[in-house]
């Protein structure tokens, strides 16, 4: 019999025990891995940029912006590339089905923020056809079942006519540079909603800057507010991820909360693993007391009852990952959960080190037991 053998015939002696562990062990990393999805596709850890700036009414987010604004930070030398956004908020069919559509110029947005939506010079001439064309997010093309050439109806913004009732065909579906860029929304083109709309005509919600190569972020930002430091509608330039991190802070700390919820559980996991690896060892003294005997260092048997709690840790930590994963997938792009490599990164790293802090007291009770003491249990 190999080391190994011996190793997984010791985790399985008390099968029912050995599968309610590792069924609570599952659980902690289902709490965990989508706990750590949310945060990571909230707050923007593998999607938002910190080199993409947004360019906001400072009074108000929901306030506008003049688009003459343009022109005067594109004269920056330090621009490489400016676009703008006007958000419009509405719902396709019934109320609670909210899509948002961003008014864009195509051309513009495609040299500030091309990247990131994956918009290709295929998708950005088919948007340019004509004025209702509408390229949607992936995200939101799954969620409503739309497909290409699609005409869609949509109750937004107030029209010059009275209405409510905008009507655009599908030109294409963008992708998004990764599973964390948020595509639950259309890009629309402004001109058309511009002329359109009844209220707030020639403005903005958002200016996105691009930043030359090496030029400072933070630097080109403060730059930029100042160029508008004494006008009626002054400006405050953030990043992407601050702007997501400002956001999210409006409601409350989720990192925080997030964390000290994870951590409960890794508490409560870390307690019942180690009683029963105590449990476990305490009734196989006399078998340790036989291995001593045939000559198994005290390494060697440190190395044994640690790595069965390694085993346990990583077949249920592996089963809620892999449940967590599965949910993900099947509902991250509404909920915005993302389980990147970052997050699996962690939960190995979490994985490794709860399975040998478990394993490390109960190991060291096998170790220090004399054989004579060992023998004495039979």
């Amino acid at each position: 019999m190999t080391f190994f053998q011996l190793m997984r015939r010791n985790v399985w002696r008390k099968r029912l025990r050995a599968i309610l562990l590792m069924f609570s062990v599952g659980i902690a990393f289902l709490i965990y891995g989508l706990t750590a999805s949310f945060v990571s596709g909230s707050q923007g850890a593998a999607g938002a940029s910190d080199n993409l700036l947004g360019v906001f009414n400072k009074s108000s987010r929901g306030l506008p912006l003049p688009l003459a604004y343009l022109s005067r930070i594109a004269a920056e030398g330090d621009v490489a590339a400016v676009a703008y956004t006007a958000r419009m908020r509405g719902f396709v069919d019934v109320e609670k089905n909210v899509v948002a559509v961003s008014a864009v110029d195509p051309l513009a947005i495609a040299a500030a923020n091309g990247d990131e939506l994956r918009l290709t010079p295929e998708l950005i001439a088919a948007m340019e056809e004509a004025g209702d064309r509408v390229l949607v997010g992936r995200a939101l093309a799954k969620a409503e079942g739309w497909s290409i050439g699609q005409r869609i109806g949509f109750t937004g913004q107030l029209r010059a006519d009275g209405s409510r009732n905008w009507s655009f065909t599908i030109a294409g579906i963008f992708e998004g540079a990764d599973a964390s860029s948020d595509t639950y929304f259309m890009l629309a083109r402004y001109d058309a909603i511009n002329a359109a709309r009844a209220r707030d005509k020639d403005t903005v919600d958002a200016f996105v800057v691009r930043p030359r190569p090496g030029v400072s972020p933070s630097v080109l930002a403060a730059r930029i507010d100042a160029l508008f430091a004494n006008s009626a509608a002054q400006t405050r330039t953030q990043s992407e991820k601050q702007f997501l991190e400002a956001f999210l802070r409006q409601f409350a700390d989720i990192g925080l909360i997030v964390s000290l919820v994870v951590g409960a559980v890794f508490v409560t996991i870390l307690m019942i693993a180690v009683n029963t690896m105590i449990f476990a060892v305490r009734e196989r003294r006399f078998e340790i007391g036989v291995l001593k005997v045939l000559g198994f260092s005290s390494p060697r048997i440190l190395a044994l009852i640690l790595g069965e709690t390694l085993f346990i840790f990583l077949v249920g930590g592996a089963g809620g990952l892999g449940l967590a994963k599965l949910a993900t997938l099947s509902i991250g792009p509404e909920f915005g959960l993302v389980f990147g490599t970052t997050v699996l990164a962690k939960s190995l790293a979490i994985i490794a080190g709860l399975g040998l802090l478990t394993g490390l007291l109960p190991a060291v009770i096998a170790v220090r037991l004399p054989i004579i003491n060992a023998f004495r249990t039979r």
